[in-house]
């Protein structure tokens, strides 16, 4: 039992998990919530759980009976064709992006078939997803059929989205230099509406307009500004109770502009997926540390990787 790293609380819950499977060392997380009035795991942390069971083979999840403790043995990650029922606490995202991590080091091809909630006001929209986090992967030359289908939409509370993730493994990550931020050269969005008028689209933004079909209503607005050197800088805001077109896209338009004033090459929703792939990377940069600029007021973060391989991808 020496060997299992302890940790306590729900915080970094997925995280935690992602990064054992990935070293294929177990953890026990202990004192989640346990002095909540509503203690142990929630439902849809039991429901990633399950998915994380599903892309791997020979993962043992044990869950105390008051639910405020589990210990996870990660088994091999596998992959393949999966289905899963994500429900509707929390949006498809919330199982998505954890994912996004594992499927270059799977045994066999990633088909992910997600159904829940496409878009809300906690986690990051498919759309996000699908526009800059999956771009970030390619840079590290996961690039070979890599794709996210939104084959359905789903607004809160009842959902009925559904998604498509697919991505070949690789053997190892290519080291990435991206330091130059260059200048913004155009911003792009999707607007989208369900079981609402088709002008709350226009009333969002003049932009790429999609109307589907989902079981409740609802509309949100996602936008990108693209530089000249590549950097996608994302925000996005969905319709909360009260709340109009007019408010939705006001908000989302204020929250580009705060990520561009931000700088940088990688945004607030990628930041985390990058240092992670930074880290799995080949040894081919410098030793990890973080560098403030005062110049453009962003922080330079580099990193010797260690040079995970996945053994399930032969050389060729």
């Amino acid at each position: 039992m020496s060997n299992i790293l302890k940790f306590e609380g729900y915080n970094y819950l997925r995280q935690r998990l992602i990064l054992a499977t990935l070293s294929g060392k177990p953890v026990r997380i202990e004192k989640i919530r346990s002095d909540d009035e509503n203690p142990g795991l929630r439902e849809f942390e039991i429901k990633f759980l399950n998915l994380l069971e599903k892309v791997t083979n020979g993962s043992v999840i044990e869950i105390s009976y008051t639910g405020t403790s589990v210990l996870y043995r990660p088994g091999a990650i596998e992959g393949g064709r999966i289905q899963h029922d994500c429900g509707t606490d929390r949006s498809i995202s919330y199982y998505l992006e954890p994912m996004i991590a594992l499927a270059p080091f799977s045994k066999k091809p990633f088909v992910l078939i997600l159904e829940g909630i496409t878009t809300d006001h906690v986690d990051p929209s498919v759309d996000i997803i699908r526009t800059v986090l999956l771009p970030q992967l390619k840079r590290y030359g996961v690039d070979q059929n890599l794709e996210l289908k939104i084959t359905k939409r789903g607004a809160p509370p009842l959902g009925g989205g559904e998604v498509v993730f697919s991505c070949v493994p690789i053997r190892q990550l290519k080291p990435v230099q991206f330091t130059e931020e260059g200048r913004i050269k155009r911003v792009r969005g999707i607007a989208y509406c369900t079981r609402v008028s088709p002008q709350t689209a226009n009333r969002l933004m003049y932009t790429k307009e999609q109307k589907v079909e989902s079981r409740s209503p609802g509309f949100a607005l996602s936008l990108v500004a693209e530089s000249n050197t590549d950097v996608l800088l994302s925000a996005e805001k969905a319709a909360e109770p009260g709340q109009t077109p007019e408010d939705v896209g006001l908000m989302a338009a204020k929250l580009l502009l705060s990520e561009i004033r931000k700088g940088g090459c990688v945004d607030t929703t990628s930041q985390w997926l990058n240092i992670l792939l930074m880290i799995l990377a080949p040894e081919d940069v410098i030793s990890f540390k973080i560098q403030p600029d005062t110049s453009n007021d962003t922080i330079l973060m580099t990193c010797m990787g260690i040079g995970y391989v996945n053994h399930n991808k032969k050389t060729t």
